[in-house]
């Protein structure tokens, strides 16, 4: 039976309760959004997206038993897998069927009517040598001629039958029995021995090198002797690397050895801690978020950050914002991505602008605000407050960094770490769930700055009020369910209402506390400075800062009544003050824009050309009875007095009179080239030309040519003499500077050509693959192209691109 149709068997005998469960952990749903029959249930459930995308949350036991499911081949009895993974143990043969339950409840792995473990195949393709195992013995043979099996057997001292069938199942037999392997491996010559023992605990080699198509020799010590009996294969033409089948490996590592198998997550070092404080200390982080978040928006608003050249916003912006608003950068990059992600801001041409959604926003009250970024943060497919890459390079915020699952999971999984602790119990900091996380999802991406794992996870998480005291606060547990009325309850219940007074003290402070309202944090932007925000925000009043009010249009009056109506009581005698003193020494000089001055002697002819019907577009305006302004320049306002009849003169920029008479015109002499003739020249033209002629070396001009190159010189980017070939060549050697040139020039060849390529990557763990690419499309400093290793699409950092190979 195939793959599809045992899950379909499997799928049909399940009852309604346990179908539902499994749509919901593999679509995000109780019911599919459309009838599905059965059978397109079950080819939904084989995609090799579906599969890909529910990796990344399973835990680490329920990876451990698909891989070594993967290693051993499906269909597999339960009790084979037990053996392999030293699960025999009544304790640990429970562990072992709740993690099949759990694998089961995804749909990856299914047990048919005989008992028979199966597993999707996508899941299956996930290892490229699940527990450093290679293929079983029967399918490494399907190459191998008649002939060659007969010397095996004859080799291991066993009469060959006379058809190809029963030679292979006699090899099989024989293979199959690991006490017999062990034996005759145990009498093998020191080198074959050395050799098998090492390769049956080294991950198998698929890719090696060959030379002009030769087939490899057996160039390694005993190579040859496992060859002839079967314990190392290589294909019917004797190309590539002899690998070692499954069966072999696993006669070589002893009974002794077992796939490794950790059902229960490790131990943290836990104190005791009360849910009264850690919801205390949720409550104070949530409260001084939300108010950093609306402090943040609100200096956004006032003032649009500008974005880089290269996109987002870099550190020059971001450290105006935390100056203006008192918050640190980890917090104003939390707030942007994620008020980015909800549609708060938007980006306006070269700036980053608060759109109309987040005027409703603010208008909300904090518990609503708070909630809206709580859910953002949660669902965001990023770390939102990593501040350098892998290279330890500054990195810009709102950069449109490519989606990270692993980030994603990273945060999922710290919460479902936490869930775990007992009541009552927490670690000691935050950082310390790291190890718990991993287990709960090794396949999430911890952050390139983290020195502890996943800490700037943790540290996030603290910043929300999610983690506090070490344990999942009750914000943290109603976002971990999934329940949106849950967590605005919660968010209600911990945070305070928006504060609309301010306790206005003598020392030309105001102190609010908790999160002002939208009409109270707007007053104070627009009267005072804000020296601290937090749980408790402080603005101070000065002379600028109502000036910067008065400037804004506010009457001094007005700034009195509106201070006045939220001061928690009468507004100080300092404070009114320095009001009445701004709005005194306000506007005793003004500025006016004019083009140009217009003055006289005779007030009388000032006032005539003021009240003049025809100077009107002049835009005139007196400023005192010998002097108007004019809104048009200089010569258009000379022009416009002399067609109305008057005399005016112009004057320069130090008070004379500047004279307009206009020089005549004359331009440059353009010489005219001799005809050559035996006759010299006469006359001025001869002159001329004898002065010229006597300029010019010819002896000092021919050395000059001589000793020019040919040519402009090429670039030269490797000290090689060869120049880039096209622009693509140059991109790529700019970000991948491991590459040599030839290997740039075979990757900026794909690209532009649009033809498949394989390459060397190695990923941030550290794990080095081969990968076949096609489709690839460059958008530095990332790559962008189908993996054919995972049947995906994939994005791959160029600088970790380390070797380019032909397909």
């Amino acid at each position: 039976m195939t793959t599809r149709s045992t899950l379909t068997a499997w799928l049909a005998g399940l009852d309604a309760p346990q179908l539902a469960r499994v749509l919901a952990l593999r679509m995000d749903a109780a019911v599919p959004p459309e009838p599905l029959s059965v059978e397109e249930l079950a080819e939904r459930l084989l995609r090799p997206g579906s599969v890909a995308l529910t990796l990344p949350q399973l835990p680490l036991p329920c990876l451990q038993v698909a891989e070594a499911l993967a290693a051993l081949g499906t269909p597999v009895s339960a009790g084979a897998l037990a053996r392999v993974l030293g699960a025999t143990t009544p304790p640990a043969a429970r562990e072992l069927d709740l993690v099949l339950e759990s694998l089961a409840d995804h749909a990856l792995v299914w047990p048919d009517g005989d008992g028979k473990l199966h597993m999707a195949t996508p899941l299956r393709q996930a290892w490229d040598a699940p527990l450093g195992l290679d293929a079983p013995l029967e399918e490494l043979l399907e190459g191998v001629t008649s002939e060659e099996l007969r010397g095996m057997l004859v080799a291991l001292g066993i009469k060959p039958p006379g058809s190809r069938q029963q030679r292979t199942a006699a090899v099989l037999e024989h293979h199959g029995d690991p006490e017999r392997v062990a034996s005759v491996i145990a009498k093998a010559p020191s080198a074959a021995r050395e050799l098998l023992e090492r390769r049956a605990t080294s991950a198998p080699r698929h890719t090696e090198f060959i030379v002009l198509g030769a087939p490899e020799a057996d160039s390694r010590p005993g190579e040859r002797w496992a060859l002839d009996r079967g314990f190392l294969v290589r294909n019917r033409h004797g190309y590539g690397p002899a690998r070692m089948p499954f069966e072999v490996a696993l006669a070589l590592r002893g009974q002794d050895w077992h796939a490794p198998f950790e059902p229960v997550p490790p131990v943290a070092e836990l104190v005791s801690v009360a849910a009264v404080d850690v919801n205390r200390e949720a409550a104070a982080a949530a409260t001084a978020l939300a108010a950093n978040a609306a402090s943040v928006l609100s200096a956004c608003s006032a003032a649009p950050p500008a974005r880089l050249k290269s996109g987002g916003i870099g550190a020059r912006e971001l450290g105006r914002i935390g100056k203006a608003t008192q918050a640190v950068d980890v917090v104003v990059r939390i707030v942007l991505e994620t008020a980015y992600s909800v549609g708060l801001l938007a980006r306006d041409g070269q700036r980053v602008t608060p759109t109309k959604e987040y005027d409703a926003w603010a208008a909300q009250e904090p518990a609503a605000q708070f909630a809206v970024l709580l859910q953002a943060w949660w669902n965001l497919p990023s770390t939102p407050s990593q501040a350098r890459d892998e290279d330890d390079k500054a990195l810009p915020t709102l950069a449109g960094a490519p989606p990270c699952g692993g980030c994603l999971q990273a945060r999922h999984g710290l919460l479902a770490a936490a869930t775990t602790l007992p009541e009552g119990k927490g670690v000691k900091v935050a950082a310390d769930l790291g190890s718990l996380m991993a287990w709960h999802r090794p396949l999430a991406h911890p952050s390139f700055q983290d020195e502890t794992p996943f800490a700037t996870a943790a540290r996030e998480a603290e910043l929300w009020g999610v983690i506090a005291r070490g344990a999942l606060s009750s914000l943290g547990a109603a976002l971990l369910a999934d329940d949106a009325e849950a967590l605005a309850t919660q968010c209600r219940r911990l945070l305070p209402e928006a504060t609309s007074t301010a306790r206005l003290g003598g020392d030309l402070t105001a102190v609010v506390t908790g999160t002002p309202s939208a009409h109270l944090a707007g007053l104070l932007h627009a009267t005072a400075d804000r020296e601290t925000s937090g749980t408790a925000s402080v603005w101070r009043f000065s002379a600028d800062s109502i000036r910067r009010a008065l400037d804004a249009g506010r009457a001094p009056d007005e700034v009195t009544a509106e201070l006045t109506a939220v001061a928690e009581g009468s507004l100080p005698q300092p404070l009114a003050y320095l009001i009445a003193d701004a709005a005194h020494r306000h506007g005793r000089v003004r500025v006016a824009p004019a083009a140009c001055v217009i003055h006289g002697d005779e007030p009388a002819l000032l006032a005539e050309l003021a009240a003049h019907r025809g100077l009107a577009p002049l835009g005139l305006r007196q400023l005192a009875p010998t002097v108007l302004v004019s809104a048009s320049p200089p010569d258009k306002t000379l022009a416009a007095l002399r067609d109305q009849g008057y005399a005016p003169v112009a004057e320069a920029p130090d008070g004379t009179v500047r004279i307009e008479e206009a020089p005549p015109q004359r331009v440059a002499a353009v010489p005219t080239p001799r005809k050559s003739s035996a006759k010299a020249g006469t006359g001025l033209a001869a002159h001329q030309a004898t002065e010229e002629s006597a300029v010019v070396d010819a002896h000092a001009l021919a050395a000059r040519l001589l000793n020019a190159p040919p040519t402009a010189p090429e670039p030269d980017p490797f000290g090689s003499g060869v120049p880039f070939g096209t622009d693509t060549e140059e991109i790529v050697a700019g970000y991948a500077k491991q590459l040599a040139y030839a290997d740039v020039r075979q990757l900026g060849h794909a690209l532009d050509a649009g033809t498949a390529i394989t390459v060397e990557y190695v990923a941030a763990s550290g794990s080095r693959t081969v990968r076949t690419l096609s489709r690839l499309e460059l958008d530095p400093p990332y790559l962008e192209a189908w993996c054919h290793l995972r049947e995906a699409e994939r994005v791959f950092t160029l600088s970790r691109i380390h070797g380019v190979m032909p397909v």
